[in-house]
């Protein structure tokens, strides 16, 4: 069975054009338009040199070499090529940024390779469960006014 990434490309959205919506797609789907909303897959969505792409992205391997902004949750891999300017926050448990590329923003990685997305909140939510006996104690709740 070959790998999401050895697909190739089931659509095309070329130069010039513009999608605003849902996208839901199986296989590898390029970009080099104007796309604005929302990408969901399991496999590859690659955003092209030409493209302009301010979405919330979930995806297997998300590949940019345009321009994105927005929210990245990508499964196995998430790689930013030279020429490429990335604006938001990635999830991923791999990252591969080349020389020449911009991201501006947060990155969060989980080691084990289950989903970026629910490591990361898991250690958001987890983290005051966490706290050494006595730590809560110090953050006394703010007095209250008459």
């Amino acid at each position: 069975m070959a790998k999401n990434y050895e697909k190739s490309i089931r659509a095309f959205l070329g130069e010039g054009t513009e999608f605003k919506g849902v996208i839901s797609f199986e296989g590898t789907v390029r970009v080099d338009g104007v796309l604005e909303g929302e990408v969901i897959t399991d496999d590859t969505f690659i955003i092209g040199n030409a493209a302009n792409v301010k979405a919330e992205i979930k995806a297997g391997i998300v590949i940019v070499m345009g321009r994105m902004e927005g929210k990245i949750e990508a499964k196995e891999k998430c790689e930013v090529r030279v020429g490429s300017h990335v604006s938001g926050e990635i999830f991923t448990p791999s990252i591969y940024i080349e020389e020449g590329a911009v991201f501006e923003g947060t990155c969060h990685m989980a080691g084990d390779g289950k989903g970026a997305k629910t490591s990361a909140d898991e250690t958001e939510e987890g983290s005051g469960a966490e706290e050494a006996p006595g730590e809560s104690e110090s953050s006394a709740p703010a007095p209250e006014t008459d």
